[in-house]
């Protein structure tokens, strides 16, 4: 009778425990550095908090919507049910800064229930991995609620101190500023409204732009961006300044009351929190990219990475002009005459020449801006719907004879569709873009969108144009033609899913430093860009300028950095495609630097970053795909420096030859930055050098087998 009790009891037990299911409320990486908690307040109001080795860096910061269509979801939820699961894969780039991308995290998802008659529901997915954090929204499908009109995002990342902040302002319509550098507390975005330089500029609250990257008092170091961008509105942070708090922002549209419109079910983008104990870190860090779904565009060899030349610098320079025919009256108003004024820069004969340059120089496309119809009647215009079309080209471009000599070169064309933000007429066209560029056997394309969008009303990075982006690349896939965005989206990381997004412009690129009033680019600002816009994706920002000062140009204007910094911008600033952007001449005049473009890759097997500091400074080594060659490029601010680098990178019982382009001893970006010295050494693996940096200056180093 004893036995029989004991077992009873025993069976009881075991039922009341299989029976109660474990309410899981928080999540750590695979390493444990990163733990994330979630909680529900008296009011049913959602929070998160995140540490990192073991000390608070988000403390608690709510969750929540509000919509133009419905009530908020803010207080009275409840926690239906939570669940954990752990991933351990490894996926392929196809391209990319490394041949193989880990993907480990623990996950922690929370199902959310009003407590109210209509019980919307509402989840939470956090992931946790070793490098940060990712976490969305799901909208599951449900009885009382099909269509979300979503008026705001609120969610917030309460900061634990006053961080040192890397921002541009949160601009609704272009990435183009100047990075500040100040405490959290200090950013004032809306003194930069309504500059001078851009095209279009709209910066509505005193908010910040992501990525946005801080560091803290313990060398901590954050950056906040989103990962799987796709129907939704591109996301700003607002800043409290006294609280030291970031909530999102999402950018929104004149003609509407809501900022994104979805019907359920649907999930939000990740929101990211990069997470480090140092600056290389960050860039090594591939959360963005792994918080995207797989590429399903399955084999895309009909895109190479490659570097390129191209009809572009001459323009900004003033040497030649994008139109076939304009010119100015007395009072400066522009005008159409109707005749070739003579400084067409798309011209067959010019684009033979950067064809013939290309061959001997181991570079494989030319990018031809200004080819075709239209540029005459968008500047200054406010209606540009049907002003360019992209498949008529000037008098003076044969374009069918220009790729048939680029194919017997074995130098393929990049076309150039410029839109002026006329998006509607670029939508129609683009079937009979697509199919003519396939035609002609053109398998990339940069894409341009200066200018307001129409229709009025949009911003470049709300929903409507979002969407337009993503269908541009999913449009040209079908075509087997590959996307370069100039004034676009930002990165998010879908060059994983589509892997024809190859790069994008997306900061204050190099032209900047040819027509700007305010100087240029300061030498501190691709220290800061590798740190910041990097870490988001690639980067077209157009290096290699050999003639520093443009005196025959415009003598206002310069590239403040020295010539070595040109040469470590193409191992630095990552793109699988990088541009020779000067002009031929330039080029040709100084061979000797030019080996290291001519030598350079642009596809990587391993990326290794050996030192840096936000702002000041960093030094980044690759492998290349293929050949197992190395080569490393270092950049400084406006300060010299010395750096150690160890080369421990290098392969066992390889000797290899390096050839180090240096600054000089008297080198300096404004005083002297074509000074520039060349030395050839043997190196092998754990071999010690000291790179001497001058101010504005770099070091690029060939490693080639012997």
């Amino acid at each position: 009778m004893k036995k029989v009790f004991i077992i009873l009891v025993l069976s009881l037990f075991l039922v009341s425990c299989t029976s109660k299911k474990e309410t899981i409320t928080e999540v750590s990486s695979p390493s444990e550095n990163i733990k994330i908690t979630f909680d529900l307040n008296a009011e049913g109001r959602a929070s998160y908090q995140v540490f990192f080795n073991n000390k608070t860096v988000i403390d608690t910061s709510y969750l929540g919507f509000d919509f133009s269509n419905a009530a908020s979801i803010s207080t009275n939820l409840e926690l239906i049910n939570s669940s954990a699961t752990s991933t351990n894969q490894t996926w392929d780039m196809v391209w990319g800064e490394q041949e193989r991308v880990v993907n480990n995290y623990n996950e922690l998802k929370l199902e959310l229930q009003e407590k109210s008659d209509l019980k919307r529901k509402v989840n939470v997915v956090f992931k946790a991995y070793n490098d940060g954090l990712g976490f969305r929204y799901e909208f599951p499908k449900q009885d009382n609620w099909d269509e979300a009109l979503i008026a705001n995002e609120n969610t917030q990342f309460n900061l634990t101190e006053d961080y040192k902040t890397f921002w541009i302002p949160g601009d609704w319509d272009i990435y183009e500023h100047l990075y500040s550098t100040t405490k959290l507390s200090e950013v004032h975005a809306l003194k930069y409204a309504n500059h001078s330089d851009l095209a279009q500029t709209y910066i509505p609250e005193n908010a910040v732009n992501t990525p946005v990257t801080m560091v803290g008092s313990d060398g901590t170091h954050l950056s906040f961006h989103e990962a799987a961008l796709v129907d939704y509105s591109g996301m700003t942070l607002k800043v409290d300044t006294d609280n030291f708090d970031l909530t999102s922002n999402l950018v929104g549209s004149k003609n509407t009351a809501y900022k994104v419109k979805r019907s359920l079910p649907f999930n939000t983008p990740w929101r990211t929190i990069q997470i480090a104990k140092n600056a290389p870190e960050l860039i090594e860090s591939k959360l963005i990219v792994n918080l995207n779904e797989p590429n399903k565009l399955g084999d895309v060899s009909w895109f190479q990475p490659m570097k390129y030349t191209g009809v572009w610098w001459e323009m900004h320079l003033g040497k030649s002009s994008w139109d076939y025919g304009m010119t100015r009256d007395d009072k400066g108003n522009w005008i159409d005459t109707g005749k070739a004024h003579g400084k067409h820069g798309a011209t067959t004969e010019n684009v033979k020449r950067f064809i013939d340059f290309s061959e001997k120089n181991n570079i494989k496309g030319v990018l031809v801006e200004g080819w075709n119809t239209g540029w005459e009647h968008w500047i200054g215009f406010e209606d540009r719907e049907g002003v360019f079309d992209f498949v008529t080209p000037y008098p003076d471009y044969d374009l069918k004879e220009v790729v048939r000599y680029g194919k017997e070169k074995g130098v393929d064309i990049i076309m150039h569709h410029e839109t002026s933000a006329a998006t509607e007429t670029y939508t129609k066209q683009q079937d009979t873009a697509f199919a003519f560029m396939q035609s002609l056997g053109i398998h990339a394309v940069k894409t341009g969108y200066v200018g307001k969008i129409l229709p009025k009303g949009e911003y470049h990075h709300g929903q409507y144009m979002v969407n337009h982006y993503n269908n541009t690349v999913e449009k040209a896939a079908k075509y087997q033609v590959a996307i370069n965005a100039h004034e676009p989206i930002k990165a998010t990381g879908l060059r994983r899913t589509y892997p024809n997004t190859i790069s994008r412009e997306g900061l204050r690129g190099q032209e900047f430093n040819a027509w700007s009033s305010d100087g240029g680019n300061p030498p501190e600002h691709l220290s800061i860009v590798a740190f910041t816009r990097m870490l988001s994706g690639p980067v077209d920002f157009t290096p290699g300028i050999f003639n520093i000062k443009f005196d025959a140009y415009k003598k206002d204007n310069q590239v403040n950095t020295t010539l070595a910094q040109q040469l470590a911008l193409y191992v630095v600033i990552y793109s699988p495609v990088q541009m020779a952007a000067d002009l031929v001449e330039h080029y040709e005049a100084n061979p000797k630097p030019l080996q290291f473009i001519k030598d350079v890759g642009v596809d990587w097997s391993a990326t290794k970053v050996l030192n840096g500091e936000v702002g000041d400074y960093v030094t980044i080594a690759r492998k290349e795909r293929n050949t197992g060659n190395w080569f490393l490029g270092s950049i400084t601010d406006e300060n010299k420096r010395s750096l150690e680098v160890k080369f421990a990178f290098l392969d066992d019982n390889q000797e290899y030859t390096a050839t180090i382009y240096k600054d000089g001893k008297n080198a300096h970006w404004n005083d002297n930055p074509l000074d520039l010295e060349i030395e050839t050494i043997t190196l092998k693996k754990n071999d010690t050098l000291t790179l001497h940096l001058a101010e504005g200056g770099g070091v690029a180093i060939s490693i080639i087998k012997k």
